[in-house]
């Protein structure tokens, strides 16, 4: 787990760019709150709302990110002021806990500003619970809020948008079609149940402290999409915790809440849930339990009983996400690796296609876009097939296949690359050979996403290694091969399940 982290592609340095930007605007947040005379309370809430714009805020371009920050309050503000409302009516408390889960996940049908605003909605209401906060105190918390909006997006959209200069790639949802075929509606439904059970036991570990357990329910279904990836996910929210204790009880207690001490390793952890989300769940997660744990400290309360309970209501959260995943309206994990197989194909294609056109001298070639969308899509892939190849997965033939389809995957990527390269040099030869290397890829790309019904899927036919003095062709090459090898563990694995299997 942490030889991945350590040596984890970052093109273009992005997730380090991310991460120290993201340290620069909580923490001008939370001294624009601190500043402003606001209480610890305010300035801790304003803090998370600034985090939570910097880290749910993925849409595809500048604009399109402005104003999804811009709705964040618009939708966050009701929320906030029920939660701060309802501390003293416990029922209809929980019931409006609930309805505003069950909409925050069916919200992501829209894309990803659907998702930045139904997850800040739920934690709106989830940090009303986590610092008791009560309508007296409403205003400074809005203000709050705002202020730390205002600073994050100014350092964002302003002092460091490198997002002009590297546009994110965005991938659509995988297709579903409508009701309950649909994805977004299986998982609404599915949290809703996650959650409610996990308030139901919750309260019954702890009266003041039951939500953590519908935090760990709803955020193990953030990012999946069918029950084998929310299992690993809810695995590794565990592991993520169970680490993150002992350094809670290591660093934070022995700090008695010493304010300069406890905002530098905040940052650290800001740091670390922003550098380590795309690479590693479990890491991120215990960045998040030993800012927690820091932030207990901050408040007063920080003590080794309150963080055995929260490893507590963290399986209780990860038990109710598990059950309801097996249980309700499940989604299978091949259904769901079929889809996201298909499209990283078609991106191959997508990418090898820009390259040619490129060396070939076509005005407007590029496949740099393209290659941006291969990774998210390849990272995509792996988090559908991280069931199958988990060690404690006890079907070797099935781990072995899917370990050879991602290894397959990342060298058609590493090709890919590659020959972009080689293509953006102006000095790159214009071989007539690359159109018929193109062609051949497409066939074997339309081979392996569109197979005959009842019919085995042939390999591509191999070509002769181009030599040193052609590594255009040289790279498409090894592209075939890829594209080949892939045929076997592709014909074998059940990825075309139905999604309803």
């Amino acid at each position: 787990m942490l030889k991945r982290l350590l040596v984890a592609p970052d093109p273009g340095r992005l997730r380090l760019r991310s991460a120290a930007r993201s340290v620069v605007g909580v923490g001008g947040a939370v001294a624009a709150c601190a500043v402003a005379g606001h209480s610890l309370v305010a300035a801790i809430t304003g803090g998370l709302a600034a985090l939570l714009a910097l880290f749910t805020v993925t849409d595809a371009d500048v604009r399109a990110q402005v104003r999804t920050t811009a709705l964040l309050p618009v939708i966050g503000f009701p929320v906030l002021a029920l939660a701060s409302a309802l501390h003293d009516v416990p029922l209809v408390r929980d019931l409006a806990f609930l309805a505003v889960i069950g909409a925050g996940v069916f919200a992501r049908r829209w894309g990803p500003r659907g998702n930045a605003l139904g997850i800040f909605a739920f934690m709106m209401f989830f940090v009303a619970q986590f610092l008791h906060a009560t309508l007296a105190q409403l205003p400074e918390l809005l203000v709050a809020v705002v202020l730390a909006l205002l600073v994050s997006s100014s350092v964002r959209f302003g002092l460091w948008c490198f997002e002009r200069r590297y546009p994110p790639a965005v991938v659509p949802a995988p297709a579903g079609g409508r009701g309950l075929e649909r994805v977004t509606t299986r998982q609404a439904i599915q949290a809703t149940v996650a959650c409610a059970f996990a308030l139901g036991v919750g309260q019954v570990l702890s009266q003041d402290r039951w939500y953590w357990a519908v935090g760990t329910a709803w955020w193990i279904f953030v990012n999946t999409a069918s029950r084998g990836e929310t299992l690993v996910r809810g695995f590794r929210r565990v592991l993520g915790t169970v680490l993150g204790i002992p350094a809670g009880l290591l660093i934070a207690i022995p700090l008695h809440g010493n304010l300069t001490g406890t905002m530098i390793l905040v940052a650290v952890c800001v740091f670390g849930i922003f550098y380590t989300a795309a690479v590693s769940y479990s890491w991120m997660i215990f960045s998040v339990t030993l800012m927690v744990s820091l932030l207990y400290g901050l408040l007063g309360v920080l003590n080794p009983g309150l963080l055995v309970l929260r490893l507590t209501e963290t399986g209780v959260g990860a038990l109710g996400a598990a059950l309801a995943v097996l249980v309700v309206l499940p989604v299978t994990t091949h259904a769901t690796t079929h889809s996201w197989i298909q499209r990283a194909l078609a991106c191959v294609h997508a990418c090898t296609a820009q390259a040619a056109a490129r060396l070939a001298g076509a005005p407007g070639a590029d496949p740099e876009p393209h290659i941006a969308e291969l990774e998210l899509l390849l990272g995509r892939v792996r988090l559908s097939l991280a069931p199958l190849i988990h060690p404690l997965n006890p079907l070797r033939a099935r781990k072995a296949r899917a370990r050879k389809v991602v290894a397959l995957l990342d060298d058609c990527a590493r090709e890919v690359r590659s020959l972009a390269l080689v293509a953006a040099d102006p000095d790159a030869s214009h071989d007539a050979r690359l159109a018929a290397a193109c062609w051949r890829v497409q066939s074997a790309v339309e081979i392996l996403t569109a197979p005959r019904p009842g019919a085995t899927p042939a390999a591509p036919a191999p070509a002769h290694r181009a030599t040193a003095a052609e590594p255009a062709l040289a790279h498409l090459h090894d592209l075939e091969r890829a594209l080949a090898e892939l045929v076997s563990p592709l014909s074998h694995a059940p990825y075309a399940a139905s999604t309803n299997a």
